[in-house]
């Protein structure tokens, strides 16, 4: 029996329901999907919770442990680092904080945690991190997270093939088509036909083929991606090149403008998808490395290898105490990818500045604390509406 796919004239529809669908299936995956309403809340409300403001570096705007986990660089080699920039701005990387507290008490609610496990999670947050930017963090190892361990352990066997099998479901030079992948429009094919005959492109590939310079790059097949969750509705592709006799599987994704605050007198790029690159490039450098940014059919796009060993967390069943260690290992990363930004002088008085504001009885500044509380309120409230919604339609 034939697959049923979705054609041009129907992405869009079937686009914004999936999302819809996706952002129903728990409220942190609502959490994932609506970083726009987490900025509303900074403008309107923000100013009550005395955010305090850090040195203006590159953050990911779109702090949440989806988008934290193992990442391979050129030669292989595995670091768990920010995964996922398109929400990235120079700002202020309090927001980074809040963000990933906010993801973090949802995914304890979702793993029915009790509520002190929540508190300690936003303590060890903010302990790791200002421990982090003073260079005396307590490393967490991954194996003392049992989900954790599990994926880096099978990042480090992961190769072609499996990326092959699990996203183009054979290790066939072919894309085929279905629920996930849809078909191009002649337009489309002729666009990304062209693309990998520029210079940048090139330029791109020859390095992830660990060469001086890319002969015979051709363009395989290509299909219309249906993937992630906040991003659905960008156009996106992904491609199947070979070059030098090598294949590789290419992420093709619109750049739009961010949702994230920016500092005001920041020196951002003005492409989309140039500070994306940019931003990947100072906050994740295994990533950075292995991204462009261009054009195609007059949108700003970032092409991104899609290595095996990229593959995400399932932290759907934590114990109190994974639950807390996770929440200090993300925020080691978080803090390390912040920390290379800064002089020692920044990071110094930037630490400084995180520890003020505390209680008598939380270790854990009342600003951090508040800010979190506030969004889980305000986020679990507008979850039951979307499933209302959702539900009725």
């Amino acid at each position: 029996m034939a697959k049923e796919f979705t054609q041009p004239t129907d992405r869009k529809v079937m686009l914004d329901r999936r999302r819809e669908e996706k952002m129903a299936e728990s409220a942190h995956a609502y959490v994932r999907g609506n970083t726009a309403q987490f900025y509303e809340w900074l403008i309107r409300d923000g100013g009550k919770a005395k955010i305090p403001s850090g040195p203006p570096i590159w953050i990911c705007g779109d702090c949440h442990i989806g988008n934290l986990g193992p990442v391979a660089n050129l030669t292989g080699e595995i670091e768990i680092q920010i995964r996922d920039l398109d929400q990235t701005v120079i700002g202020n990387p309090a927001l980074d904080l809040i963000r990933l507290g906010l993801s973090l008490a949802m995914a304890a609610r979702g793993s029915d945690l009790p509520g002190v496990t929540t508190a300690k999670m936003i303590e060890a947050l903010i302990d790791a991190y200002t421990r982090t930017l003073a260079g005396r963090s307590q490393k967490v190892k991954s194996k003392q997270i049992v989900p954790i361990q599990r994926v880096m352990h099978a990042a480090l066997r992961r190769r072609w093939r499996h990326l092959a099998e699990e996203r183009i479901e054979d290790v066939t030079p072919q894309i085929p088509l279905g629920r996930k992948f849809w078909p191009l429009t002649r337009e489309e094919k002729k666009g990304l036909r062209a693309l990998f005959k520029g210079e940048k492109e090139r330029k791109l590939i020859a390095i992830l083929m660990a060469k001086r310079k890319a002969k015979k790059i051709k363009l395989i097949d290509a299909a219309y991606w249906m993937k992630g969750c906040s991003s659905l509705g960008r156009v996106r592709y992904a491609a199947l090149v070979r070059a030098n006799g090598k294949y590789r599987i290419l992420d093709i994704k619109e750049a739009t403008k961010a949702a994230a605050s920016a500092a005001k007198s920041s020196d951002m790029p003005a492409d989309y998808a140039e500070r994306v690159v940019a931003g990947a490039r100072s906050l994740s450098p295994f990533l950075g490395d292995r991204m462009i940014a261009t054009t195609l059919e007059k949108r700003s796009v970032v092409v991104r290898e899609l290595r095996p060993q990229d593959i995400k967390f399932d932290l759907s069943t934590l114990t109190q105490e994974e639950a807390v260690l996770t929440a200090r290992l993300f925020s080691e990363v978080v803090g390390k990818a912040h920390a290379r930004q800064m002089t020692r002088a920044e990071r110094k008085a930037w630490a400084k500045e995180l520890r003020t504001d505390h209680t008598t009885s939380l270790d854990a500044p009342s600003w951090l604390w508040n800010a979190v509380l506030a969004l889980v309120s305000e986020h679990e409230a507008s979850y039951l509406s979307h499933c209302r919604k959702f539900a009725s339609a």
